[in-house]
């Protein structure tokens, strides 16, 4: 039967991650290739003993609950973002289901088709399939390690008028970087200077290696009025509670959580429950430090094992936090091929591709390191390196 589908549905991707995910799980295939936390380092007795402890409260806690997300579990997000100096109202808040959530809302209030987006190349290849959803324009920024370069910034902002500035400054998907305080504070002042909106993107930022800091979130330097700001719990608690928020001006907010009424009502209300209760009983803030010496020594384990590869062009940030290496192989390796033969040998990464706005650089890969042990990411790249070792003279067509 031919159905009569939207238009829209042309804009639709498949997630290259998660096809991968679908080959690399039916086999004995170490995988880099997913964003997934470990799922041994949960802190399943906490989570238990919260759910527990929310069903024991009352049934309420059942019950439909407010669309903008359980008042108590605003509040306490509004002191956990004060904390990094992110000041807000419970009442600009948004709990959503995850933060991928948060993208999507934000994109079905503020974009009509044709309207621009200015992101990084690469960027966050799920925020690309949203965007792609709603029909509008992606386009690229020269960057480099520090973030956006200002002189191309400000040439596309003038130009091309977006609607929005998408980034994940802090320990950034694909990239693993960081950008600088300099770079944050002039993507703001231009942001300012021709009235862009700013969608910054933080999934990772508790994730950190760097005794010292990382700069401060954009969303931290600005008044309110042009910086949208998201993060989710799905790195450091479970993914499966689906708990993301997002904060900005509450015109946009607001629309937000209209939008999000048709869409799902509201956020399990029950995981909301179950959250404060660990907020409450737990010590997140310390479990999320075991998260970060155990990452740590992971991303040190896979550095060690990169480093054996046979060939001075062979590239890679050192990450500070979060969770993945983004590799620059030798020219001549193209690794979509390249996946294939890895997948053969027992072993899995994410072609970087993918998570490009334009102008594929194919000679890229993105490796999570916070889902093996340390002795499958040394087992696992000791077979990468040898599949690289033995194709990078011999050009994969």
């Amino acid at each position: 039967m031919k159905y009569g589908f939207s238009h829209r549905v042309r804009y639709m991707k498949s997630s290259a991650v998660r096809d991968i995910l679908k080959v690399v799980n039916k086999g004995n295939v170490i995988s880099f290739a997913g964003g997934l936390p470990d799922e041994n380092l949960f802190p399943v007795e906490a989570v238990q003993q919260a759910f527990q402890s929310a069903i024991a409260s009352g049934n309420k806690v059942l019950q439909y609950g407010e669309t903008e997300g359980v008042l108590e579990l605003r509040e306490r997000l509004a002191e956990r973002m004060a904390k990094k100096g992110i000041h807000r109202n419970p009442e600009n808040i948004l709990v959503t289901s995850g933060s991928q959530q948060a993208i999507d809302l934000f994109a079905r209030v503020m974009f009509n088709p044709g309207d621009i987006i200015l992101t990084e190349n690469p960027t966050y290849l799920a925020a690309l399939q949203v965007f792609e959803s709603y029909e509008t324009k992606i386009v690229a920024v020269d960057s480099d390690d520090d973030g956006m370069l200002e002189e191309d910034l400000e040439d596309k902002i003038a130009r091309l008028k977006p609607k929005c500035i998408y980034v994940v400054p802090t320990y950034s998907n694909p990239g693993g970087k960081v950008w600088s305080l300099e770079r944050r504070k002039k993507l703001l002042a231009l942001a300012k200077k021709y009235h862009v909106v700013i969608f910054e993107d933080d999934p990772y930022g508790e994730i950190q290696f760097d005794k010292a800091p990382a700069p401060p979130s954009i969303a931290s330097m600005d008044n309110n009025k042009l910086v949208l700001y998201t993060s989710t719990f799905s790195k450091t608690v479970v993914p499966a509670m689906r708990i993301g928020w997002i904060v900005g001006p509450h015109q946009i907010i607001r629309l937000m959580a209209q939008a999000k009424q048709a869409t799902d009502l509201h956020t399990n209300s029950i995981s909301q429950h179950a959250l404060i209760h660990l907020m409450k009983d737990f010590d997140l803030d310390g479990h999320i430090q075991n998260l970060r010496d155990t990452y740590f020594q992971r991303m040190h384990v896979m550095k060690g094992l990169l480093d054996k590869v046979e060939s001075e062009e062979l590239s890679y940030i050192t990450p500070k936090g979060g969770m993945f290496f983004w590799v620059n192989m030798p020219k001549e390796i193209n690794t979509s091929e390249l996946l294939k033969v890895a997948v053969d040998n027992g072993v899995a990464f994410v072609p970087g591709a993918p998570f490009y706005v334009s102008d594929p650089e194919q000679n890229t890969m993105r490796l999570n390191f916070t889902n093996a042990s340390p002795e499958q990411i040394e087992i696992g790249m000791e077979r990468l390196v040898s599949v690289i070792n033995a194709h990078q003279y011999e050009p994969v067509m």
